[in-house]
């Protein structure tokens, strides 16, 4: 079966993301899978290492990022609103795509930054060409709004990106790390990509290569949130689940999915 993990991080997901490219790619090699994405928080750093590493080893690159979004525009800052982002995947499908992917990035940083690197609606808007974009993870606006129960918002949400972008450009990202909250949405995701007509993505949401890497995450989180591995009030990953998933452990997980895999 062809199977593509497009919801990756890499080292380059500053304390967050344990992955290095190169044993990151050799792993996606070995478990036989012929194409990968890299998809780092809000940047764009390891692009380059990541498609020379690909080629070099013979797997097709995806280019992509996970950006912030704003939640209202990329110019407003102020605290406590315009820090709460949602978290959108843009992937390049072809060159056009990839140079608005770097300057949609770039933008973030240069005009939008605020806590993180910010893009909003509006530049996406303007810079779309090219790109094919996922709902995202549990921190998307999609999967927050249907977790607060606004199954109506949602479905508004998925389609003002639909017309924004075609129904060939914009899917329903479906994920299950063990989390409840991604149990209790899953059937709400199914239903939505169905009633506004888009494909469902089945993805894995990567930040080690090895289930036994976990602990290495962990550290790299207790860095960033500047707390110990004993300090029980800290952020940490709920489960041992944000590994290199191979095809097979995919299609087991979605198995009533199986055209999102």
């Amino acid at each position: 079966m062809s199977f593509c993990h497009l919801h990756t991080h890499t080292e380059y997901s500053l304390l967050d993301g344990e992955a290095s490219i190169k044993k990151l790619v050799a792993r996606v090699k070995e478990l036989g899978m012929d194409s990968c994405a890299i998809t780092d928080h809000g940047n764009m750093y390891g692009a380059a290492d990541f498609w020379r590493e690909c080629v070099a080893q013979g797997v097709h690159p995806v280019i992509g990022c996970e950006v912030y979004m704003a939640p209202r525009s990329r110019f407003d800052k102020v605290h406590d609103i315009d820090n709460k982002t949602n978290h959108l995947i843009l992937l390049a499908e072809n060159q056009k795509g990839y140079e608005n992917l770097i300057y949609l990035v770039s933008m973030g940083f240069i005009e939008g930054f605020y806590y993180k690197p910010r893009i909003d609606f509006e530049l996406l808007k303007e810079h779309k060409e090219g790109l094919i974009v996922l709902s995202a993870c549990l921190a998307g606006e999609i999967p927050q709004r249907l977790v607060s129960g606004d199954y109506d918002g949602a479905k508004a949400i998925a389609e003002r990106y639909v017309n924004l972008l075609g129904k060939d450009n914009y899917f329903i990202e479906i994920q299950d790390h063990g989390i409840a909250e991604q149990k209790k949405i899953i059937p709400d995701l199914i239903k939505l990509s169905k009633e506004v007509g888009v494909g469902l993505a089945a993805t894995n949401d990567i930040h080690y290569i090895n289930k036994s890497d976990a602990k290495y995450q962990d550290v790299l989180m207790c860095i960033q949130m500047e707390k110990t591995v004993d300090d029980p009030d800290r952020m940490k990953f709920e489960t041992e689940e944000f590994y290199l998933k191979s095809p097979e452990e995919m299609s087991e997980l979605f198995s009533y999915a199986p055209e999102a895999v």
